[in-house]
């Protein structure tokens, strides 16, 4: 016992962290996961959706409460999960969905799934049952989730912020056919939610809403102008690549910007069929006149001013010569927006995660600085109480084990009780993080973060140690614990 009392963890009521460790972390800081000198930038590229128009969780209710009520119209589904209103804070960006067995789950970046984040409809599935189902262990085969923009033949990834809708219902779904014991094919529900989701978008539902209350949906257009503005007055080329019609667009970037806002511009494309616009070369670019009708002339030069549909990068490179490092592109989608422009083309690039805000605000407070420096000290602890054998230390052991689980349950709660922080599992990088990582230089909350930096400024990542590696250096304290330089320019805009 006297060997084990050096052992004993710190009761929690006593300061385990220094005064003023708390509200460090900045929202507006950019994070940098590669080397990037903005002096070497001259031309900024953006989508549209989540990138220069920011939208409020309103959207989402509506989103979700239309898809539903298509299911029950046009798929016939019982009337009865019209009584299932939106659960906003339920499901988070990044997750998978086990199509053939209805799972919506978090996986890591080794592919193992994170017990106690399984969700069939609106309920955890018990770890032992988890095991039961991929046969004795919680990893997800290569071959299953392999695909290169998310979805491989049995599990989905949902990697932009519109799928939060899309996710709720899925859960909602299986939910009510759970509870009212009918049974169904969660493959069937898969494609039929899906759908219901997609005539929101196709049928132009979404735009429409936006469009007639600016006001409600879109957020801090203010910021958006400040951005663009900077950036042109520096000498900086532009250019958009959405998805999204122009009408739309138009409108929106008018309620931002203002009714010149194609000035900013050096090329505009709209409908561009992203991800395929980046690596098909068979779709020409099609010129939109004033009224937003298409001509028919063959296009040898994208002019600034002209808004163009469709069309592929190869001839946006071959008519712009925009190639490599000198090229910064910014989307919020991984896999649509950014895979292929860094790992195929060599652009710069720049993922905006909204969640951020969120995530850094719940990392500042005491109560998850607390109890993640008692999980790390007590995690050493049981490395060291493994060499142990006698009865007495095996107890503490297992009581330790305990206060772990605790511990883990206490810091995923603090983000999101069903599934926990969008970049973190318990210990790893969640999947959406090694993603995250791979397909993007850099990665922030908004494309405003841009103001709080000087526009000759270099990202450096910080040097974490690897595991075989000690922590020798001195600049371990995270990117955003810096102060950002330019803060006090946004005090009039924030």
């Amino acid at each position: 016992k006297k060997k084990l009392q050096g052992y004993f963890p710190t009761p929690p009521n006593f300061n385990l962290i220094p005064p003023g460790v708390c509200n460090l972390l900045n929202s507006s800081t950019i994070y940098a996961n590669n080397e990037v000198s903005l002096s070497e930038v001259d031309i900024y590229g953006f989508d549209y959706d989540y990138t220069l128009a920011l939208y409020s969780n309103a959207l989402d209710a509506m989103i979700y409460t239309n898809a539903r009520d298509f299911l029950i119209k046009h798929f016939k589904y019982p009337q009865a999960i019209s009584k299932y209103d939106y659960f906003p804070n339920f499901a988070a960006r990044g997750l998978h969905y086990d199509i053939q067995k209805g799972l919506l789950m978090k996986i890591d970046a080794f592919h193992y799934i994170q017990l106690g984040t399984v969700y069939r409809g609106l309920n955890p599935v018990p770890d032992e049952e988890v095991l039961r189902l991929y046969d004795g262990t919680h990893h997800v085969p290569l071959n299953q989730v392999s695909g290169f923009y998310g979805k491989g033949p049995n599990v989905k990834q949902f990697m932009d912020v519109f799928s939060l809708p899309e996710m709720t219902l899925l859960a909602v779904a299986n939910d009510y056919f759970i509870s009212n014991d009918i049974e169904y094919d969660p493959v069937h529900l898969y494609k039929d939610v899906s759908e219901a989701i997609g005539m929101v978008h196709i049928k132009g539902y979404m735009y429409k809403w936006i469009m007639e209350d600016l006001e409600k949906y879109i957020l801090r257009g203010e910021e958006t102008y400040a951005v663009l503005h900077r950036l042109v007055s520096h000498g900086k080329k532009l250019f958009l690549i959405t998805n999204s019609p122009f009408s739309f667009v138009d409108k929106g970037m008018r309620y931002m910007v203002g009714k010149d806002w194609r000035d900013f511009f050096n090329v505009i494309i709209v409908q561009a069929d992203k991800p395929h616009f980046f690596n098909d070369c068979a779709k020409p670019f099609r010129r939109l006149d004033s009224k937003g009708d298409l001509q028919w002339d063959k296009i040898s030069n994208l002019d600034k001013g002209q808004v163009y549909k469709q069309g592929n990068l190869f001839d946006f490179l071959r008519l712009t010569g925009w190639r490599g490092s000198k090229v910064l592109y910014f989307g919020d989608h991984l896999y649509s927006d950014l895979a292929d422009l860094m790992l195929r083309h060599g652009w710069r690039t720049g993922a905006i995660v909204p969640e951020l805000e969120l995530e850094t605000k719940v990392v500042n407070t005491e109560q998850y600085a607390q109890s993640l420096t008692w999980l790390q000290a007590l995690t050493g602890l049981l490395e060291r109480m493994q060499m142990y054998r006698d009865p007495d230390s095996r107890a503490v052991l297992q009581e330790w084990l305990k206060e772990r689980e605790e511990l883990r349950l206490v810091i995923k709660n603090l983000f999101n009780p069903q599934f926990g922080s969008i970049f973190r599992t318990c210990h790893n990088p969640t999947y959406f993080s090694r993603r995250l990582c791979r397909f993007s230089d850099l990665y922030m909350a908004s494309i405003s973060c841009l103001l709080n930096y000087d526009l000759s400024y270099t990202f450096y990542p910080r040097r974490t140690p690897l595991q075989h590696e000690a922590p020798l250096w001195m600049d371990q304290l995270c990117t955003g614990c810096m102060k950002t330089p330019f803060l006090e320019e946004m005090a009039h805009i924030r």
